[in-house]
């Protein structure tokens, strides 16, 4: 091939490739918006902020309303003793294709999540750990699951006093799906009186048992713990150690 046609040729080329490369440049910037709009849309809801481990929750509403500060959002009352950084969130906004940014008045992240799953979250707090933002329903929907209920917990009053250490494990009874419990030394009378046996996940409520067939309810509640049912004056609460 001649000289000057290649480079004829190679002119044609690369002036393709540029022309190619405006139109991607100015496509993506629409595809951008689209997908943040997208995940926008999704976002405006009921979650639950939380750590790693689920033993301290906070409950998030993300709303599409604009404020001055970012979209709105509220957080549930208890959100500032159970993650005390939440008191510095006021908004929230989207970032990208799939970043969620929780942020204060001025516009800065106090924590940006990242899709890792379907409907779940993840983002680092440096010096602190992971946390995870789910999607509310799916995450009663997780802890009500028997496989996450194994393990070490507290019968604790309402004014936070710790009355029996239990240990729900996953060893299996006579009956089909009912576990072992057992409870640790030094339980209050209340507790010891009533000496559950098994326990069991049912119709989304967890039951305790004791040998002679009483049992005890309790149904999960917004901060990762389960409350007797039905409630009284001064509730009786399982709450993860």
């Amino acid at each position: 091939m001649p000289r000057a046609a290649l480079s004829g040729f190679t002119r044609r080329l690369l002036a393709g490739q540029a022309c190619l490369l405006a139109v991607i440049l100015m496509i993506t910037p629409d595809a951008v918006a689209q997908d943040a709009r997208s995940l926008t849309k999704e976002m405006v809801g009921e979650w639950e902020l939380s750590t790693a481990g689920r033993d301290k929750t906070c409950i998030v509403t993300l709303k599409g309303d604009s404020t001055p500060q970012g979209l709105k959002l509220e957080l549930d009352k208890g959100c500032g003793t159970a993650l005390p950084f939440t008191k510095s969130i006021v908004a929230w906004s989207v970032k990208g294709l799939d970043i969620v940014r929780l942020q204060d008045a001025a516009g800065q992240s106090i924590i940006d999540v990242t899709e890792v799953e379907s409907g779940i979250f993840e983002g680092l707090r440096q010096g602190e750990g992971v946390y995870l933002l789910q999607n509310l329903a799916a995450a009663r929907a997780l802890s009500k699951s028997a496989d996450q209920l194994i393990g070490d917990w507290a019968m604790v009053r309402g004014s936070g006093k710790s009355i029996c250490g239990v240990t729900l494990t996953n060893t299996e009874t006579n009956t089909p799906e009912n576990f072992a419990v057992y409870l640790k030394p030094r339980c209050d009378p209340l507790v010891t009186a009533f000496a559950p046996t098994v326990w069991r996940i049912e119709r989304g409520e967890l039951l305790l048992q004791s040998a002679k067939g009483e049992i005890w309810r309790f149904e999960a509640d917004d901060n990762a713990q389960w409350r007797r049912v039905p409630d009284s004056a001064d509730p009786l609460l399982l709450t993860r150690q």
